[in-house]
């Protein structure tokens, strides 16, 4: 059948909601119950209908879910760190089976598109960009990911990788990525030179981890916002974690904010534990697209996680002070729409003549699906509801079995 009817749900704002799908897209939705003699409809039962979710920053090549479980193992330097994990990695199970389980995880909780970071430079080479790419191909339906070209290593501290991100660009990578480049390569002109130049030469887009505190932040935030402009880069840009902007006084992140959203450079938080992070309001006031994500799930930089993004975006408003209905629903957008334009998705959301694709949960409103993190969904994919343990893909390895 192709037209279908989702009756008796609520929109964000607690209103009454009824939408009409034909040939998997939004037909209409209204606040009045439609007509549906001779067609098929599907009652949702009061739930809030919310659209699909969005990571916009995840590691799936690092994930141990779907593995045995690791315990969490200190580290003295971000070096140390390093050597850790891929310790710890070539001891866990191939990188496709991990990238698999997770996708399989963030699908049930109704994420639709995700931008996932994945290491590459001149050890790994693009054996983790290739594992991915197998597991997204699997889950390509379902769930649109953007893949990032991550020099976790280092950039020019790392020689040989500035080719290979470049390889991992031509392979399929749409993002070219960077990190802290004065605290870990220390040399950020060399770094940003050689990120930008990749982007510039393949029209491909710029995420940099900036995990630098105060100062160093800003002034690596001020060159990222000096070369998006001159390159004419607006809107393809965005810096990850950027912790040091919650460190600067009210005029400084004032400055730096004006400049962030004149160079069109987004930013992405996902609000961590312990540390600093950028206030989401005072940027979002001065223009500053900001948007989160996952970021590490169950991996050697630490234990927590379980995919979902609506648990994220409860995370978002818990740890910035969120309180008001207004505050709870920026936290949602973060999840979705903003992180939506980050990843530049097509015809996403609910408005007329996009793909029916969404969720319900048992929730009054929006602030009341972010503060109480429901775990029950109904998804629906091209309209029509989906079950994650029937109409997923057969776990890698398990194939045969269907």
């Amino acid at each position: 059948m192709n037209e279908r009817i989702f009756l008796n749900a609520v929109d964000a704002q607690g209103a009454p909601l009824h939408i009409v799908v034909r040939q998997g897209r939004i037909a209409a939705l209204a606040h009045e119950r439609p007509a549906c003699a001779g067609i098929e409809t599907v009652d949702l039962g009061g739930q809030l209908v919310l659209p699909g979710l969005v990571d916009g920053h995840i590691h799936l090549d690092k994930s141990f879910v779907g593995g045995r479980w690791h315990p969490h193992q200190p580290a003295a330097s971000l070096r140390e760190r390093l050597a850790l994990e891929k310790r710890e990695l070539a001891a866990a199970a191939p990188i496709l089976e991990r990238a698999d389980a997770l996708l399989r995880l963030a699908a049930g909780w109704g994420t639709m598109a995700m931008r996932s970071h994945v290491d590459v430079d001149a050890t790994t080479q693009l054996t983790h960009l290739h594992a991915v790419m197998r597991a997204c191909e699997r889950w390509r339906d379902l769930i649109d990911v953007e893949l990032v070209a991550f020099p976790q290593a280092g950039v020019m501290s790392c020689p040989g990788t500035v080719q290979w991100l470049e390889a991992a660009v031509r392979e399929g990578a749409q993002v070219v990525g960077g990190i802290d480049p004065g605290a870990l390569d220390g040399d950020p002109d060399g770094q940003l030179d050689a990120v930008f130049g990749i982007a510039d030469r393949h029209g491909a887009k710029i995420d940099i981890h900036l995990h630098e505190p105060g100062e160093q932040c800003a002034e690596q935030l001020t060159r990222i916002a000096t070369r998006t402009r001159a390159l004419g880069m607006a809107g393809r840009v965005a810096v990850s974690h950027a912790y040091g902007l919650g460190d600067l006084d009210e005029a400084a992140l004032a400055r730096m904010a004006a400049r962030l959203s004149e160079a069109g450079v987004a930013i992405m938080t996902n609000a961590p534990g312990q540390r600093a992070f950028p206030p989401v309001l005072a940027l979002r006031e001065a223009g500053v697209l900001v948007f989160t994500g996952n970021d590490n799930i169950q991996d050697a930089w630490w234990p927590y996680g379980n995919g979902d993004m609506l648990q994220r975006a409860m995370l978002v408003g818990y740890r910035s002070g969120f309180y008001t209905d207004e505050e709870l629903n920026v936290a949602l957008e973060m999840a979705t729409v903003c992180a939506a334009r980050v990843l530049g998705l097509a015809g996403y959301g609910l408005q007329v003549g996009h793909r029916a694709d969404f969720m319900a949960v048992p929730a009054a409103c929006a602030a009341a699906a972010v503060a109480g993190v429901p775990a029950a969904r109904t998804l629906v994919r091209a309209g029509r509801v989906w079950h994650p343990l029937r109409d997923a893909p057969a776990p890698v390895g398990q194939e045969h079995r269907r």
